[in-house]
Parts: structure tokens; C-alpha cells; sequence
């Protein structure tokens, strides 16, 4: 039976409920009173059901279509303002246990090139990103007790935050790595993460066990009550996605839905962030082999659905997609990019010998990170390096109840601008420089409050004298 407030992974994502929700979805996706009435309920920013969202996504009537673009861009003006976070990943480790289909790095795969980052190699590379202007990264391994346990993770983790070069600091380390224990959740909170981030793959336990035919990663209901235990853990900001490509799309985002709609009834905050990868060709994988492949108006109905339905949460899009979707995916909710991405074990401080290649992933925006930020602020855009929140203590429900107020746009806003300030005198090249300088002038006049505004404004110009790391 359907429940949302169960810890078992059967119960709160249920099948025979995701089966109903698609009928009742296909039922109504023609029924335009239904659908203008759920459209309405979204224009008052408390999101919507996943039987709610899934009729969005089924409806095939292009004027409601359009109105949901509309709808999913304003709200995302409404909650996170012009401002679109950056990151960059870092992976330590491709030694990898599991036997998963999709992913490379399956321990079958006899020809990859299999790396570890050795602490000195974390040096190189953590120096590298924050040459390029980083402050926050995205930390990938792949599962292998041996390997990689957990103690190498939090070791890495204390060497990262210990790496100071020139004006460099990585200010958050978020961390994406397997299902694990209350105590090392406990141990990961500890070490002063960010977000936990673990993507589902799929919610369709059957084709779930399929396509990981072998490894602790074949058990459906450890992995997906991986967040209850992060939670558990003290872990109050994580991260959900699926891989969409590999199961039928609308089963896939009627279960991403419930996960977050169970994390908000069993523990009153619902996911930081919601990821949204497609299956990209990488090493011996074939994105063709699977046959649930979405097209690009698909992936953006998607993402404007889940923006709609989830308003609060922030929407990532990493560098798996070209520049042309990901500049159409920040009109309808994204809040979230990858810049300059490496998917190797290694890459930042030094190319890939070609004989020795360990992507997880073909990277589709080769861009570096100094051509995607002058992009975004072209585009209107505030690229930010901020990552206050994190370190003032304002996550989990403490950041929800500012995020659905509204509220935290009077710490944001400028928060964003004095990183992007950062990033202008300490990195970029002078036409970029030039386009920052214009866009934060123009921006400071959108700060609310006197009071803030003022105080920024004096912030900035202490930035350009040398200073840094201010905050709200």
C-alpha cells in the first residue's frame, strides 16, 4: 500500500500507485478544466501531487503546454531570482564493484583505464579548479570497499577544504557517492559536506534489478532508503535524480515525485536539489541499447514539470547536454550548471593521455567555465559561486522556510553578486570583466532592502581592494 511517510522504499514509492497515476494521467491529459484548475493551484507556488504533475506531463494541448513554460520560468524567477549556482565535479575514483548496465565503470569493463586520486593528486586538481574560479565542487566515486572507502572520502573531503592557492577556495564540497550507513552519513555531516546527492537511476524496482545485475547496488530497497538514512544521519540537505533513458520517462517522474514528496512527509523537508541527466555514450556504453530515450521537447516538458511541481527545490543540468539545451532549460527551471566539467579521474591540472581514458561520460559543453559565465550573464543571467548558506547553517528546513517565503532573496541576491565580483578581479578574461562589471551595477539596484544594498555595495569595493569571502 501507498505510503508516503514509510520508510520502506515499497511503500513510499509503490507501483500499483505509479500504475494509477499514469492511468488517471492518461485519462484526463485532454481534460482541460482538470488541467487549468492544477495550473492554477501551481500559480500559487505550493506545488503540486505527482497524480497532480503527472497530468501535466501527459497533456497534449499545446496552449496548457505553453502556459506551464511560462509558469515553471516565473516561478523559478520567484524562488531563485536571475541567479544560476556553479559547480564543477570531481571524480576521486572509477574503481567501481557494481555491475551496473549503463555506467562504464562496471567492474566487467576490463579496458577502461582504472585511476585513484592519491591526496597529492587531490592537490593538483582541487588547485587546477580554483585557477579556473570554482568554489564548489561535486564529489564522485564509484562503489568499492577496497578502494574506496569511506575513510579515503572523508580524507579527500579534509584535503579539499584545506587547499588555499592564490585567491582558490573550495567552499563546499557536496558529495555523490553510494548508499551507505547512518554512521557514515553521521561521519559525512561531520566532515562539513554540503548536499548528498545519489540519483535512483530508476524507480522500477523490476528494471531497477535488471540493470544492476550485480553488486550492493542490485539491492532496490537499500539504495532507495539511502535518503532516510542520510537524514538519519544529520544529512538534511540531499539530492534526488533519475537517469531518464532508462525506463519509461512518466513512471520515472511519478517516482521522482513521491521521493520527495516522501521525504517531505517523514521528515518535513522535501530535496535540495532534483538532477536531471539523460543517458549519454560513454567508453563500451551504447545510449542506444536502451530504447526509453527522451527528445529534447521531452527532457524540457520534464524539467518544466518538475519546476512547477516542486518550486522550492534547486534544478541541476551538468554538462552531459549541449549548450543549446542547456540554454533552453534555463528558461524553464534550471538553477544549477556545471562549468568546464572533466568526468575523468584526473583532467583538471592535465589532459588524458588518450590511452588512458576514464570517463563516466561523453562531456556535450566543452566550454571553459570563463566562456559559460560570460554566456549566462549575457543571457541575463547571475552566475553564482555562493555557498553561505551551507556555512551560516541555513539547510534543511531552516533553508525550505526561507526558500518558500522568499525571504532568502535578501541574503542571495548579493550573496551572488560579491561571488561573481570575486570571480571578475580574481579570474576573469577582460571581456568577461567587462559584462560582470555592467550586470552587477544594474543588479545592485534590484536589491531590496537600503540597508543590504548599501552594505554590499561597500563590500564590493573592498573586494576590488583585495578582500574576500564577505557574506549575508
Amino acid at each position: 500500500m501507498y505510503n508516503p511517510k514509510s520508510q520502506k522504499a515499497t511503500e513510499f514509492i509503490d507501483h500499483q500507485e505509479i500504475l494509477d497515476t499514469l492511468a488517471y494521467a492518461d485519462a484526463n491529459k485532454a481534460n482541460a478544466a482538470l488541467i487549468d484548475s492544477i495550473l492554477e493551484k501551481a500559480e500559487r507556488r505550493k506545488g503540486l501531487s505527482h497524480r497532480e504533475a503527472s497530468v501535466l506531463l501527459a497533456c497534449e494541448l499545446p496552449d496548457r503546454t505553453e502556459r506551464m513554460y511560462r509558469l515553471a520560468e516565473q516561478i523559478k524567477k520567484d524562488f531563485y531570482g536571475s541567479r544560476i549556482v556553479m559547480f564543477a565535479p570531481l571524480y576521486l575514483s572509477n574503481y567501481c564493484v557494481n555491475g551496473c548496465v549503463y555506467c562504464p565503470y562496471h567492474h566487467q569493463n576490463k579496458h577502461i583505464a582504472r585511476k585513484k586520486l592519491t591526496q597529492e593528486d587531490i592537490v593538483r586538481e582541487v588547485t587546477a579548479l580554483q585557477d579556473m574560479g570554482h568554489k564548489r565542487l561535486a564529489l564522485e566515486a564509484g562503489e568499492d570497499p577496497v578502494n574506496n572507502p569511506i575513510e579515503y572520502i572523508l580524507e579527500s573531503i579534509k584535503t579539499i577544504y584545506s587547499i588555499k592557492h592564490k585567491n582558490g577556495a573550495i567552499r563546499r564540497v557536496n558529495v555523490n557517492i553510494a548508499a551507505t550507513t547512518v554512521e557514515n552519513y553521521r561521519r559525512l555531516r561531520d566532515a562539513g559536506i554540503g548536499t548528498y546527492i545519489l540519483f535512483q537511476e530508476t524507480y522500477h524496482k523490476e528494471s531497477y534489478e535488471k540493470l544492476h545485475p550485480t553488486g550492493p547496488k542490485h539491492n532496490y530497497d537499500y539504495h532507495t532508503e539511502a535518503m532516510d538514512r542520510a537524514m538519519q544521519g544529520g544529512i538534511d540537505d540531499v539530492g534526488l535524480g533519475v537517469l531518464f533513458g532508462l525506463e519509461l520517462y512518466r513512471y520515472e517522474f511519478a517516482g521522482l515525485l513521491m521521493h520527495a514528496e516522501h521525504l517531505e512527509a517523514a521528515y518535513g523537508v522535501g530535496p535540495h536539489t532534483i538532477s536531471v541527466p539523460r543517458i549519454k555514450r560513454a567508453d563500451d556504453i551504447d545510449p542506444n541499447v536502451f530504447d526509453n530515450g527522451i527528445d529534447d521537447d521531452t527532457f524540457a516538458k520534464i524539467t518544466a514539470c518538475i519546476r512547477i511541481a516542486v518550486p522550492y527545490t534547486g534544478m541541476i543540468i551538468s554538462t552531459r547536454e549541449n549548450k543549446k539545451v542547456r540554454e533552453r532549460l534555463l528558461h524553464l527551471g534550471i538553477s544549477q550548471i556545471s562549468g568546464a566539467s572533466r568526468t575523468s579521474v584526473g583532467g583538471y591540472a592535465e589532459d588524458e593521455p588518450e590511452d588512458e581514458k576514464s570517463e563516466q561520460f561523453d562531456v556535450s559543453d566543452n566550454r571553459t567555465l570563463d566562456e559559460v559565465v560570460r554566456w549566462l550573464m549575457e543571457l541575463g543571467y547571475i552566475p553564482s559561486f555562493c555557498t553561505a548558506c551551507y556555512r551560516e547553517g541555513r539547510t534543511g528546513d531552516r533553508f525550505m522556510s526561507l526558500c518558500k517565503s522568499g525571504q532568502i532573496q535578501n541574503c542571495c541576491q548579493p550573496n551572488a553578486l560579491m561571488t561573481l565580483k570575486e570571480y571578475l578581479t580574481d579570474y576573469a578574461s577582460p571581456k568577461t570583466r567587462e559584462v560582470g562589471e555592467r550586470l552587477i551595477e544594474a543588479e545592485m539596484k534590484n536589491v531590496a532592502s537600503d540597508k543590504v544594498r548599501f552594505i554590499a555595495a561597500e563590500r564590493l569595493v573592498k573586494i576590488a581592494q583585495g578582500e574576500r569571502d564577505f557574506r549575508f
